[in-house]
C-alpha cells in the first residue's frame, strides 16, 4: 500500500543533536538502520571540517519503491521532521526500485552516500540545488554531471501508479514540483543529503561510514536534462 506524500505536522525532540533514535521516532516509517548511517556519515564529515554548522538533514532511502515516500528531511536544531516525501531516482538505475549506481557522467544512474549542498541556480529543470558529493569514486562526480536536486512534472505519484513506477531523472533526486521548492529552501547552502541502498561495495568502502567519528567502528556495521 502506499501513502500520500506530505509536508509533516512538525513533532519535536529534544532540541539537541539528536540520535538516530531521536530520528526514528519523527519518522516512524523509515529504517532506524538508514537513519543511523546517515547520522553517522555525517558526523563523520563535520569531524573533518565539513558541514559543521549544519542544521538539516536529507534521507533517501533508495531501497524502496519509487510509488513510496522514501525522502526524510529532518531539523537538526529544533528535532524536527519537516518532509516526508516520494523521491525520484536515475533511468539508469532501474525501474520502480533501484538497483545499480553510479559516479560516471553518462551513466544515468543515481549515486549513493553523503553530499553537502551548495548553491541554487535557475536552469532547464527550474529551480535547482547543486548537491557536492563527499565520497571519493562513489559521488564525488556530482557537481561535474550537475546531479543535482529540482522539482520535475514526471514526480506524480497518482500516473506513477498506472505505470507502476515513478518517472526518472539522469541520475537528480527529482522532487514533486509543488514541493521542490521549499524543501530545497530549507536543504540549500550547506546541509546534508544522504541516500541510502544496501550496497555492499559502497558500504565496505565509504570513508564516511568508516572513520572514527562517525561511530560506526564499534557496531561492525560495514544542469543536464531529464526525462521520464
Amino acid at each position: 500500500m502506499t501513502t500520500t506524500p506530505r509536508a509533516v505536522a512538525a513533532k519535536a525532540v529534544v532540541p539537541s543533536a539528536p540520535s538516530a533514535a531521536d530520528l526514528a521516532h519523527l519518522a516512524p516509517a523509515a529504517d532506524p538502520k538508514v537513519l543511523e548511517l546517515a547520522l553517522s556519515a555525517m558526523h563523520c564529515a563535520q569531524g573533518e571540517g565539513v558541514g559543521r554548522d549544519a542544521a538539516r538533514l536529507a534521507v533517501i532511502d533508495y531501497s524502496r519503491s519509487s510509488l513510496q515516500p522514501r525522502l526524510w528531511v529532518f531539523d537538526l536544531t529544533s528535532g524536527k521532521l519537516l518532509y516526508e516525501e516520494v523521491v525520484a531516482h536515475g533511468q539508469g538505475s532501474g525501474g520502480d526500485v533501484p538497483t545499480r549506481f553510479s559516479n560516471d557522467d553518462g551513466s544515468h544512474a543515481s549515486s549513493l552516500g553523503l553530499f553537502v549542498t551548495r548553491d541554487t541556480y535557475v536552469g532547464h529543470n527550474g529551480y535547482s540545488l547543486r548537491m557536492d558529493g563527499l565520497e571519493q569514486g562513489i559521488n564525488d562526480a556530482a557537481l561535474s554531471r550537475a546531479i543535482v536536486m529540482h522539482g520535475a512534472a514526471y514526480v506524480n505519484p497518482d500516473a506513477g501508479r498506472q505505470m507502476g513506477r515513478l518517472g526518472r531523472s539522469w541520475g537528480c533526486p527529482a522532487l514533486r514540483a509543488a514541493i521542490a521548492k521549499p524543501i530545497i529552501d530549507v536543504l540549500k547552502d550547506g546541509q546534508f543529503v544522504f541516500s541510502y541502498y544496501p550496497d555492499q561495495h559502497w558500504l565496505t568502502r565509504s570513508a564516511l561510514l568508516k572513520c572514527p567519528a562517525s561511530g560506526l567502528a564499534r557496531h561492525g556495521v560495514q544542469g543536464h536534462d531529464d526525462s521520464a
